[in-house]
């Protein structure tokens, strides 16, 4: 059995990218934001859009949501396929304003297609220029590019909701942001794994991969969550604490000035001091509940990693409540 991140690093060192997100995976997360679309211009900008999902789900709910415009970018393809090939020089991005016809249908003829002068890459100029237009951005980035992308959304000051491996939560570039509550996670997916389409000549060789119903490809990958700075109102539910602080239960770091805590759901009702958690902790992370304190590396932990009597700990959040 592969690690649970096997097929995101093989990603990685492929640049085996195009990872599609499935309908039912964004319908579930978007309706925790619903109100917040009105109005607004949505960018997905790193799709091939005539069958991108995200943009399938934003054309087809773009009255129910008010929305005033969906853009579209599309790296390095110039024709309606589901998986580009990265042959062309060019690419195309398409704009939907709604219907126009009345007919309570997204037609063809009301889906403009314009051709971009470059590849299409989210980094060049004019999809910079695209970016600057959106108020929200919706997408699923190559995730060999995480680090990148997201600089890019911050550095523009632009609300985002995305999807990204777990582990992502460690990067130096990405922790600060959740530590200042500017990121946080979505509330769709907690655990598991999710299906994702990939092209046909997409490797098939760990558990969980298979051809769906018509035809296409597809692999489940652990460890996937959305990461967004769009509020919603469960995550400002408190998580409930119903066990108490002893010393023999919650033992102290050896190289740290904390008690560490195994699982999110036995985190101490009674302790005010600040509490290693697993990372996982931030699927029921409440602002108003605890502050985060920081993680090893932000905290100069010795090693880089917290030691309970001489053992070495999984990585953890520093926590503490308020």
């Amino acid at each position: 059995m592969p690690p649970a991140n096997h097929d995101l690093n093989q990603a990685a060192r492929a640049r085996k990218d195009e990872f599609y997100t499935q309908l039912s995976d964004i319908e579930k997360e978007l309706r925790h934001y619903r109100d917040l679309f009105a109005g607004k211009t949505v960018l997905c900008n790193c799709d091939d859009p005539r069958v991108s999902n995200f943009f399938k789900y934003f054309t087809l709910n773009f009255e129910r949501l008010a929305l005033r415009r969906v853009i579209a970018t599309c790296y390095k393809n110039t024709q309606p396929d589901l998986f580009s090939t990265n042959a062309a020089e060019k690419g195309v991005y398409l704009i939907y304003e709604g219907d126009r016809n009345g007919n309570r249908r997204v037609d063809p003829e009301e889906i403009e297609v314009r051709p971009l002068r470059g590849d299409g890459d989210f980094r060049s100029t004019e999809c910079v220029e695209l970016l600057k237009q959106a108020d929200i951005v919706c997408t699923n980035p190559p995730f060999s590019l995480f680090r990148e992308y997201l600089a890019q959304l911050v550095r523009h000051d632009k609300q985002f909701l995305i999807i990204g491996n777990v582990n992502a939560i460690t990067y130096k570039e990405v922790f600060p942001l959740i530590v200042a509550n500017k990121m946080w996670l979505g509330p769709s997916i907690h655990s598991g794994d999710r299906k994702f389409n990939v092209p046909d000549n997409y490797p098939l060789n760990a558990a969980g991969c298979g051809i769906d119903e018509h035809g296409r490809k597809f692999i489940r990958v652990k460890g996937v969550r959305w990461f967004t700075n769009l509020d919603y109102k469960e995550r400002h539910e408190e998580l409930p604490l119903y066990k108490r602080y002893t010393p023999e239960d919650f033992p102290r770091y050896d190289n740290y000035d904390a008690i560490n805590v195994n699982k999110v759901s036995e985190i101490p009702m009674d302790y005010d001091g600040v509490m290693g958690v697993p990372i996982t902790f931030l699927d029921k992370y409440c602002p108003e509940q605890f502050e985060i304190v920081g993680n090893e590396y932000s905290l100069n932990i010795d090693r880089g990693r917290g030691y309970v009597n001489g053992k070495r700990m999984y990585g953890r959040i520093f926590i503490r409540r308020k």
